[in-house]
């Protein structure tokens, strides 16, 4: 299971929120790059990197911290927040992500969502589908969908989608554990030719949930306000990340 540290962005700064509340931002670090370094020298490969401002704005805004986190370290960086369009795209890819994560324009405009799965590659294009009470929530969280979770996963698993990164909202932040009823339910139905890369996201709160998210398959899982809260330690994902390399 890949261990993808999060890294959100306001106003070019590290943050964290919890539920995805603005009101609740959190600044941890004015240097998202040193964060980022951090992680690497800890033998970290991967970063879930979000543009807040940009889910908040509907277009990408922070895309210097992109591009300077991508210049300056080797970690494979999955981008999103605010990618509404094939600009937003074509600036995210250029400044050096090597995957992008679609949620709200995945629900509101599946055809340009497909569009980039056509044109990128389904190993480049990562299904955003963050729920409350397994219903699809879109723009930054602040407006819930009628979609139901599941179905909305397999309708575009059998599009050619491979990766999805799934958030319950109601655990995002809160470090009460991750949603592992709902990671269950989620492999059990969904089972196609392509098997599902499912990235768990939200709750994580103790190094000893990562071997459960690892047991009921889920393919990554993104750690966030735990690492900087101190819960769990970078050492301890060293030793994960050898123990499994």
């Amino acid at each position: 299971m890949r261990i993808i540290p999060a890294i959100d962005i306001i106003d070019g700064k590290c943050v964290r929120l919890s539920k995805g509340d603005y009101d609740t931002k959190k600044i941890y670090n004015e240097h998202p790059l040193e964060v980022a370094k951090e992680f690497e020298a800890s033998g970290i490969q991967f970063l879930h990197l979000v543009d807040l401002d940009g889910a908040k704005s509907k277009h990408i805004i922070n895309h210097r911290v992109l591009e300077q986190i991508a210049s300056q370290t080797q970690l494979k960086i999955d981008f999103g927040g605010g990618l509404k369009t094939d600009e937003d795209l074509r600036i995210a890819f250029e400044s050096g992500a090597s995957q992008i994560t679609g949620g709200s324009i995945a629900v509101k405009d599946p055809e340009i969502f497909l569009g980039w799965i056509e044109k990128h590659g389904a190993d480049r294009i990562i299904l955003g589908a963050d729920a409350l009470d397994e219903k699809v929530a879109v723009s930054g969280w602040q407006e819930e969908s009628k979609e139901e979770l599941i179905p909305f996963i397999q309708s575009y698993q059998a599009k050619g989608i491979q990766y999805v990164i799934c958030t319950d909202i109601s655990k995002d932040g809160m470090l009460e554990g991750p949603s592992f009823d709902l990671y269950q339910k989620i492999m059990t139905r969904i089972a196609g030719e392509q098997p599902l890369k499912l990235i768990a996201s939200g709750g994580i709160a103790t190094f000893d949930e990562l071997p459960k998210l690892a047991e009921l398959g889920c393919e990554g899982t993104i750690i966030g306000k735990a690492i900087y809260e101190n819960r769990i330690s970078l050492k301890q994902l060293e030793t994960y990340i050898l123990s499994h390399g």
